[in-house]
């Protein structure tokens, strides 16, 4: 007589592991990591956080960059499913926030599908942690009612963000994934309507070493990025609100000064978006 073997299923968890910074990671999410048999990790996460991550561990390296040589998203959604079939305890480690232009929601559905248990860890994603770090509160009542979180890589047939209605909203707007499409992004959002001196930022490698940014208007906001080199992972945030980095950047202007920083043309630009 064979008897079958019946292996513990674990949920399966979603976690962000934040911007970059180490010490941003949650509290949860790095007793998750700590729990771990494998990981699966995307390109975005600081390494760094893997040291939470127990001696025994199977890393597995699943990143997807535009431009480059990625994992599908059907193998990762695959893999999921047979590592926690197996009976290992298994975590998503993704940059940021899972569910914040992390494709989350897609891997928790081919989960469940499998009749699989889903947790999700939140993340401080990128969008909130790129504007803090230059000292820009997106929702400060007194430059903007609300805060708009959009892509600027949108997949092939998907739909392109109401450029138009940003544009009237008054919101301070926040872009993913749009170096590349920066110039058409900015030409359209002034086609709408929206002023060519409105202020602007730039944010590349948020909350990590390699950290560099640039504040200045949206007419200038393409030409600045290429001609500065940044390039991504970065954020754009457009809108009132980056009036508020002046004070920060002109703290940091003798300092950034003395070390070459991108920021050493801020004071100008500053004055010009005041």
């Amino acid at each position: 007589m064979t008897t079958a073997v019946h292996r513990a299923v674990h949920p399966v968890l979603l976690v962000g592991a934040g911007p970059g910074d180490p010490e941003l990671l949650t509290l949860k999410a790095a007793r998750a990591i700590a729990a771990a048999d494998v990981i699966l990790v995307d390109d975005l996460v600081d390494r760094r956080v893997l040291q939470h991550a127990p001696a025994g561990a199977r890393i597995v390296e699943v990143g997807k960059r535009g431009g480059c040589r990625s994992t599908s998203q059907a193998f990762i959604e695959k893999l999921l499913v047979h590592e926690a079939k197996s009976g290992r305890r298994v975590v998503r480690l993704k940059g940021g926030d899972p569910f914040v232009f992390g494709r989350g929601g897609e891997e928790a559905d081919a989960l469940r599908a499998a009749g699989l248990t889903v947790e999700v860890i939140p993340g401080i994603t990128a969008g909130i942690a790129a504007a803090t770090e230059i000292g820009v509160p997106v929702t400060d009542r007194r430059h903007a009612p609300g805060v708009a979180f959009v892509t600027g890589h949108v997949r092939e047939g998907g739909r392109e963000p109401d450029w138009n209605a940003l544009a009237r909203s008054g919101l301070t707007i926040v872009v993913y994934m749009g170096i590349a499409q920066c110039a058409a992004i900015t030409a359209r959002l002034q086609a709408a309507g929206l002023p060519a001196a409105t202020p602007a930022a730039v944010i590349q490698h948020a909350c990590t070493p390699a950290a560099r940014s640039h504040v200045t208007t949206l007419a200038a906001l393409a030409g600045d990025v290429a001609r500065l080199g940044l390039g991504s992972p970065a954020i754009l945030v457009i809108g009132d609100a980056v009036r508020a980095a002046a004070a920060l950047h002109d703290v940091r202007a003798a300092d950034d000064a003395a070390h070459g920083d991108v920021r050493t043309g801020l004071r100008g630009a500053l004055a010009a978006v005041r």
